[in-house]
């Protein structure tokens, strides 16, 4: 076997990776290009083709206009992308898809950018222009700026446009954030984690021209829109679990304090024990939905899917095992009393008929109190296994 056939070559500056699923009707096209690029910029590189399985006779294609094929067993966008990353000689690397929707004779803007010092240099579609027919009407109107304003809300991120599939970046700061994703979310993935990690990151203008083959594109909308929003909501324990159960909480615990003295009569609508036993499901839910994003945290920190958080950290020295079982114990407590006077109440009348009205203002709060101090002291344990460390 040839030395470059191993992918122990000698290094150079930029390497090119196109993932590719028969792409017989475009690729010598895209590594044409991509070879024009490289002779006319004196760039020292390489262009590599990460096959995923074609049948159609591109790996051959592709070794005769002059680009390096590395086979990837595991099937998907994220995996074809990560095993040509991997087997990339260059110090910088620039993927693209090879449809022809990129045009890579102009790569110059992102090369440029890269030897600044930018570790991820992103293309935006937005800025730099799609050509009519390039992108779906709902793609371009509700799917891409959706799901790019969800992560720049739940990620703090600057990056207007997240699923650009023509993007540069430094090799090893890539291959440090270890990404795991192996279908079309792994481009969330990559700009998600590299703003989490603190990687210097910008955009570039880019155009989008449209798809050059003539069988339907490898992406399906719904599908794969489903999974860049799951994968957005996972990694953000904060918008997923954290303000969801803070508001729960808060409103369950408003409504049960200003219903306990008696009935209140809004705009014509009374409100009695009835909203006053939802507003302590609300509460108990809440809790647990915070529990949840403590533990999705903690267990993302520990396994490493996300840095290390100062404020969790801090919050986690506060909370510990001790200090959650002390607490739960005194809800407990608190809702055992309650429920024994309550009890003691009920044995006044000879075990007999009580008024709902009135007896039904202590029991609820009652258990909402036990069932929360319950909650707590397990929340605690579990907590703390979580935040066990392993070498």
């Amino acid at each position: 076997m040839r030395l470059d056939e191993m992918g122990l070559g000698r290094a150079c500056e930029l390497s090119i990776v196109m993932p590719c699923l028969n792409e017989v009707e475009t690729l010598a096209l895209c590594i044409d290009k991509a070879r024009a690029f490289l002779d006319s910029s004196a760039v020292e590189g390489e262009i590599i083709i990460a096959d995923n399985g074609s049948t159609d006779g591109s790996q051959t294609i592709a070794e005769a206009h002059g680009a390096r094929v590395v086979n990837i067993p595991v099937r998907g966008y994220g995996a074809a992308l990560m095993g040509g990353i991997n087997a990339a000689r260059g110090k910088y690397v620039i993927m693209g898809d090879a449809d022809d929707s990129y045009d890579f004779k102009e790569l110059g803007s992102f090369v440029a950018k890269l030897r600044e010092g930018y570790e991820l240099v992103m293309g935006n579609r937005f800025k730099g222009g799609i050509k009519p027919g390039a992108m779906p009407k709902l793609n371009r109107y509700l799917g891409n700026p959706v799901l790019s304003g969800l992560g720049r809300l739940f990620f703090r991120s600057s990056i207007r446009d997240f699923h650009c599939g023509l993007r540069g970046f430094d090799k090893e700061a890539i291959q440090r954030l270890d990404l795991q994703t192996t279908g079309m979310e792994f481009a969330s993935e990559m700009v998600v984690k590299a703003t989490l990690h603190r990687l210097r990151i910008t955009e570039v203008p880019t155009t989008l021209s449209p798809d050059g083959r003539n069988r339907p594109p490898h992406l399906r909308r719904w599908h794969d829109g489903w999974r860049h929003l799951r994968f957005l909501l996972i990694y953000s324990p904060r918008w997923l679990f954290l303000y969801p159960g803070i508001t729960f909480m808060a409103l369950g615990l408003i409504v049960m304090l200003s219903l306990l003295s008696g009935p209140k009569t809004i705009r014509g609508v009374t409100y009695d024990i009835h909203t006053m036993l939802y507003s302590s499901i609300l509460l108990i839910l809440g809790l647990q939905i915070v529990a949840f994003a403590l533990f999705s945290k903690v267990y993302a920190v520990t396994a490493r899917l996300l840095p290390e958080d100062s404020r969790v950290s801090s919050l986690l020295k506060m909370i510990t095992l001790e200090r959650g079982l002390i607490m739960g114990a005194l809800l407990s407590l608190v809702g055992i009393t309650g429920s024994i006077y309550a009890f003691f109440i009920w044995g006044k009348t000879s075990f007999g008929e009580l008024i709902p009205s009135s007896m039904m203002r202590l029991v609820i709060p009652s258990l909402t109190f036990l069932a929360v101090g319950i909650q707590v002291i397990f929340a605690a344990f579990f907590l703390s296994v979580l935040g066990v460390r392993h070498k």
